[in-house]
């Protein structure tokens, strides 16, 4: 049974859906994956229908866009087929966020280094925790180094929570390529953006292991 990651924060601008996209086409060179879309706003549908048409579009991914009480049988079928399952979840705590969450084997919370970020993402963790689901936080649009940075580090570490020890920086290949329907190891392989990405992904592997 493939492993499933739900990509969930309630704060918009975290960039949620890019970087379900994102570690999707990464994992994708190493197994067979599939991604759900229960977003209402269905950002990743459309980046689904952008690859059809790429090029440079390398490793098949499955899409699938469903809610409400289908999603578990839905999810259960990609589990069986794939050996990853990447869900982009809505950005409230509502019921299909719920379902995903029960559903998965880990709860990946994007956020940048702010606090505003950390507090947003206070409602996932309580969730995450009421489903006995273990939660990851990630930062996401990071900058190199900063005072502020450091200070958010130090923060979740002291809080017991569990941070990618890898951060993905605020690049614009991540953006490029995602208005191309690609990943940005598609993109750029030979670039920053896709060596951070893939050591983002070993990372994530490990955590899933």
């Amino acid at each position: 049974m493939g492993k499933v990651i739900a990509v969930a924060q309630q704060k918009g601008g975290a960039g949620k859906t890019m970087l379900a996209a994102q570690f999707a086409v990464a994992l994708a060179g190493a197994g067979r994956v599939a991604l759900m879309d229960i977003d209402p706003q269905g950002s990743l549908t459309l980046w689904g229908k952008l690859r059809e048409a790429a090029p440079k579009a390398g490793s098949q991914i499955t899409l699938a866009t469903v809610s409400g009480w289908r999603l578990a049988n839905e999810l259960e079928k990609l589990k069986a087929a794939h050996d990853f399952v990447l869900i982009d979840t809505p950005p409230v705590i509502d019921s299909d966020a719920r379902r995903a969450i029960r559903g998965a084997d880990l709860v990946l919370i994007p956020l940048n280094p702010s606090p505003p970020d950390l507090w947003a993402a206070e409602g996932t963790l309580k969730l995450a925790a009421e489903e006995k689901r273990r939660a990851a936080l990630v930062f996401n649009r990071a900058p190199a180094a900063s005072r502020l940075r450091k200070r958010m580090e130090a923060e979740i570490a002291a809080r017991g929570l569990t941070l990618l020890p890898v951060a993905l920086a605020n690049r614009a290949g991540y953006a490029n390529a995602f208005a191309d329907g690609l990943g940005v190891t598609e993109a750029g392989p030979a670039t920053q953006a896709a060596d951070e990405l893939q050591s983002a992904v070993a990372a994530l592997r490990e955590l899933l292991a």
